[in-house]
């Protein structure tokens, strides 16, 4: 029986951080009930956060669920001759009331070893920014572990690292290894391998509500961090109703489609395409 294929609509997953805020619901309408809400899984097939089809007759069902049944109908040629049945991808919205902690990501060979998982690549594209809003994201200047471990004990990281302000429709591309934290003040589409893999370097002292510190991964980043300087900023064109590329990397293409009017698109059968909506209605 093969699938009879439709614009697939998935129920947000919210995820409470202690940086969240509200944006989620006041920005994009999301149907939040809390305060600290920092996270909207949009598409996910993580463990015990997959994904339910929201529309159509496959309401009900887990992404999970429908890729076991039709894994090259939904996730294409190439997709499926390479990944299999999983789903390479994890797509979310951010909001950022106050700084992520700084981390980074292993690659996925480190990520393999130690956690049998993807590694995590992953873009942002800014939706909403404050004024004065920035993101952590990279090195100054080329560094080493040696210099990087006294700063930390001295707490005196954030002079190694890039400060960067940011405006709506600023696009970066972080690979793995690029030490990073969103800054307050943010709302940002995310983009991803999936993987929920996270070493968190350093917390600006937060303690939770309970007065307790979250955990730190300082000797698991070590061997992940890049310490050279990266460039992470993608500049690129927004012709109307065409398909502007800003990322095209071994994991994901993205493209930015300022819609006013129709648009053509032409599907091969080898990928799944996702959208996510950046700004006004679709």
């Amino acid at each position: 029986m093969s699938l009879k294929l439709y614009p697939l609509q998935f129920n947000p997953i919210l995820k409470e951080r202690i940086w969240g805020g509200t944006k989620l619901k006041t920005v994009l309408n999301k149907a939040i009930h809390s305060d600290i809400t920092g996270e909207s899984w949009e598409l996910s097939t993580v463990e015990g956060d997959v994904s339910i089809v929201s529309n159509g007759n496959l309401a009900g069902k887990s992404l999970t669920e429908i890729i076991n049944e039709y894994p090259i109908e939904l996730l294409g040629k190439n997709v499926y001759n390479r990944f299999g049945k999983q789903f390479p991808l994890l797509f979310k919205f951010l909001d950022a009331r106050e700084d992520l902690s700084i981390q980074v990501h292993p690659n996925d060979e480190l990520a393999k070893k130690r956690h049998n998982s993807f590694g995590k690549t992953e873009m942002w594209y800014i939706m909403q920014a404050d004024e004065n809003a920035r993101i952590i994201v990279g090195f100054k200047e080329d560094s080493n572990a040696e210099e990087y471990v006294k700063n930390l004990k001295n707490k005196s990281v954030l002079s190694l690292l890039n400060d960067v302000k940011v405006h709506a429709g600023d696009v970066f591309f972080l690979e793995t290894g690029t030490v990073h934290a969103i800054g307050a003040g943010l709302v940002v589409a995310e983009i991803q391998q999936t993987s929920d893999i996270t070493y968190r370097i350093y917390d600006f002292d937060r303690v939770d509500a309970y007065g307790k510190t979250r955990e730190l991964h300082i000797d698991l980043a070590l061997e992940a961090i890049n310490y050279k300087t990266t460039q992470t900023k993608r500049d690129y064109s927004k012709i109307e109703n065409e398909s502007n590329t800003i990322v095209d990397c071994s994991y994901f293409t993205t493209n930015f489609i300022p819609l006013d009017g129709q648009i053509s698109v032409n599907k091969n059968g080898d990928s799944f395409t996702v959208y996510m909506c950046v700004e006004g209605n679709l």
